[in-house]
């Protein structure tokens, strides 16, 4: 049998996992499946999507009734449930990642987003997830602002593996990698292991495109402009990740076990229906990357998608593109500051309708 497009992305170096948790993914076969007909070797999470798993019909009722039997607090019973959901997922994937010493088989699950510029709350939420889950392949999901800087160091110098999620500028990303190394130097100087800790961090794709978009239109800038600025970045942050994983600094800990923290394509759907739509899959294939995708990506790339070694190609033409942005008058670092802080106003937002949401079912299920 011909291998699907999806195992040949595998072959390429490039981990295929997909964004979306739910109960029914986990136990109707879904991604037992996926796992062994797309390739997908990790499941990556957040706000929003437990958000529409829990608020969509009755598949959490009778844990939801147990709970609120001894729990009343709203964002308890979240965690309560969630928990499930990730402990079963990460059991489902564990022996992927045994298979791969760890290199991949991981199940995320999110801080709660309104701690995002609370770096103590974040600390503290960051290891309690990651106690209540008791899994070695989670990743506790930590947004990359500033105030995320600190809790992603403590954290790796604890020795838990994290998610830094919601980077957009290739600035903040050498910051996040500088974080990663200082929490795996602590580590070792305290005289850890930094073998078992992984880390990736993630890029969000296609949303860098919707704001660059929407201001080329503003400006009248030539049409081919848009569309350009999402890869581009994503090239350019894959050069730093190899810049940054080098010389006698990194060296020492891969001496120690170290493993690199890998860049991950997160929000790789495509926004704009005028692009192709498997654009963002297509031209960021490269080795020691992770791309997380919906499962309808998924689906149209197993369909359509053309496989080959895109990642390095025309970096020349990103940097390019990075100048001409700037020449038609887009402030990039404006564009990554506003998407920042847009990222973290939604996952708030989806984080309080979750916990209205699971007011509501409480109110259906007492009144049931």
């Amino acid at each position: 049998m011909a291998k699907s497009r999806l195992h040949q992305v595998s072959e390429l170096g490039q981990s295929v996992w997909i964004d979306f948790l739910s109960r029914k993914l986990v136990h109707g076969g879904e991604l037992a499946r996926m796992m062994e007909e797309d390739a997908v070797v990790g499941v990556t999470s957040n706000p929003t999507i437990f958000q529409k798993a829990i608020s969509e019909g009755d598949a959490y009722d009778e844990q939801l009734r147990e709970v609120l039997a001894e729990e009343d607090d709203p964002k308890e019973v979240f965690l309560k449930l969630a928990i499930r959901d990730v402990q079963d997922a990460c059991d489902l994937l564990r022996p992927v990642w045994d298979g791969g010493a760890g290199q991949d088989g991981y199940v995320s699950i999110e801080v709660d987003p309104n701690l995002a510029y609370d770096t103590e709350g974040t600390i503290a939420e960051a290891q309690r997830l990651h106690e209540l889950v008791d899994r070695p392949n989670c990743f506790v999901k930590i947004p990359a602002t500033e105030p995320g800087l600190p809790a992603i160091e403590e954290m790796i110098a604890r020795g838990r593996s994290i998610n830094v999620t919601l980077i957009f500028s290739l600035e903040r990303y050498a910051e996040v990698v500088e974080a990663f190394q200082r929490g795996l130097e602590r580590l070792v100087a305290s005289g850890g292991d930094p073998g078992p800790v992984a880390s990736v961090a993630s890029f969000f794709v296609s949303r860098v495109d919707t704001e660059a978009d929407k201001r080329l239109e503003e400006l009248g800038a030539p049409d081919e402009l848009k569309g350009k600025l999402a890869i581009a970045n994503a090239k350019l942050a894959y050069l730093r990740y190899k810049e940054l994983h080098a010389g006698e600094r990194w060296e020492a800990l891969a001496a120690k076990g170290a493993r690199t923290q890998r860049c991950l394509w997160a929000s790789t759907s495509t926004k704009n229906p005028a692009y192709r739509d498997v654009m963002y899959v297509e031209e960021l294939i490269g080795p020691q990357t992770v791309d997380t995708m919906p499962e309808e990506t998924i689906r149209a790339f197993q369909d359509h998608g053309e496989v080959a070694l895109t990642l390095e190609r025309d970096i020349d033409e990103a940097r390019r593109v990075f100048g001409r942005i700037a020449e038609v008058g887009v402030d990039y670092d404006d564009v990554v500051a506003v998407l920042e802080k847009e990222g973290v106003d939604k996952f708030s937002d989806s984080f309080k309708e979750l916990l209205e949401g699971v007011r509501a079912k409480r109110g259906e299920l007492v009144s049931a």
